[in-house]
């Protein structure tokens, strides 16, 4: 396997712990600054915002320049970001040390897609780009719970600070690991834009958005799920947290080796699979047992999407891709704050702690309408020149 992916996958850990550790301290973050559930979930809901202001305005701007030198500045923005988040004051000036921070991940991200797959031969696109989101399941897996841990042992304000110090950390690696080889940027902003003439792009970047919408709709207010109904203790949510954590490294690889056969049937199994899982979630939340399993199986079948949409993605716009990679990158995180303002409304509605569960597998069940859909244009080729016209 090339260094440069496990330079990729180290950025990527930085940037997926300080994108999802929030999920876990949440309600000591919400108590500390003295603010409802719902105001602090824009805390991940602005955060995502930012993604997709970062992805398409920094990607387009450093479209001309060297990659490996764009990676490095993006993870200083980041380094910078949490810091501010770990002196925060106050909640406004949190949100502004999120908002800093998201402002790197989606141009990292969908720069980085781009070279991974260049690192490696064709068929084995979609396993480079899987590798690189290792870096996300890994902080899952490892970074979340004990980043939860240690922000419930030591208040969550050292959890930043230990972020700030993985991003020095990831920034050495890219720094070392990724070869120089890898630094030409290949297109102008012009040939980038027209990738988005396909329409396979326009509804792979819409799957996106509601496949990984669906999946946060559930996610993001899980702590409060966990304990408000299953009855878990607030100590056992990091440990739970390893429990979907290890579900996405699954779900990830093997999302990954399934894209690299059929990209199309691939995410439309998984969609319909998430959207099962989030109900059987919902109607059995009182349930330890049952829960501990959702969980599990809510991990694989909600990360084993991403190697193929960003692929599929990157596909249709395989002449320029960089930009509509970045582009599909703000799309997960669009879908983030959709799930999060989603579930947020739901809870502030009075519906209970399952309602965002049960807003996220109604936003998977419309992702799984646009990627039949989608999966039905690519079958009809007629049919799909006369939408691009």
């Amino acid at each position: 396997m090339p260094l440069g992916l496990v330079a990729l996958a180290i950025g990527g850990f930085g940037i997926g712990l300080t994108e999802f550790v929030i999920m876990g301290l949440l309600p000591e973050v919400a108590g500390d600054f003295g603010v409802s559930e719902a105001t602090a979930g824009w805390l991940i809901s602005g955060y995502a915002l930012a993604v997709v202001v970062g992805a398409l305005g920094l990607t387009a701007a450093t479209t001309r320049l060297p990659r490996k030198t764009v990676l490095l500045g993006l993870l200083l923005l980041f380094i910078a970001g949490n810091l501010l988040s770990a002196v925060a004051p106050t909640y406004e000036v949190m949100l502004a040390g999120r908002v800093v921070a998201a402002l790197c991940h989606g141009a990292f991200f969908g720069i980085g897609a781009v070279l991974a797959a260049d690192l490696v031969a064709p068929q084995r696109k979609a396993f480079a780009v899987a590798t690189m989101f290792t870096g996300l399941t890994a902080a899952n897996v490892l970074g979340v719970p004990l980043g939860t841990l240690l922000g419930q042992a030591a208040g969550w304000r050292s959890t930043f600070w230990a972020i700030t110090a993985v991003g020095v950390v990831a920034w050495v690696g890219i720094l070392v690991l990724v070869p120089r080889g890898s630094t030409s940027a290949p297109s102008s902003v012009r040939s980038e834009l027209r990738a988005f003439r396909s329409v396979q792009v326009w509804l792979s970047i819409v799957v996106t958005v509601l496949g990984f919408g669906g999946m946060f709709g559930a996610f993001t207010y899980i702590a409060y799920t966990l304990t408000e109904v299953s009855g878990f203790s607030s100590g056992a949510v990091p440990w739970l947290l390893v429990v979907v954590g290890a579900g996405l490294f699954v779900g990830n690889a093997a999302g990954g080796r399934a894209a690299d056969r059929s990209v199309d049937r691939t995410l439309v199994f998984v969609l319909a699979g998430l959207a099962v899982v989030l109900s059987g979630f919902a109607l059995t939340a009182s349930s330890q047992v049952a829960t501990v399993v959702w969980l599990f199986l809510m991990g694989i079948f909600g990360f084993a999407t991403v190697p193929g949409l960003q692929t599929r993605v990157m596909h249709y716009a395989s002449t320029a891709p960089t930009l509509a990679s970045g582009a599909n990158i703000a799309a997960f995180n669009l879908g983030n704050a959709l799930g999060a303002w989603a579930g947020g409304t739901a809870i502030a509605a009075g519906l209970g702690y399952t309602s965002p569960i049960w807003a996220g597998a109604v936003i998977t069940l419309a992702g799984l309408a646009v990627m039949v859909t989608a999966a039905a244009v690519t079958r009809s080729p007629t049919r799909e020149a006369a939408l691009v016209a």
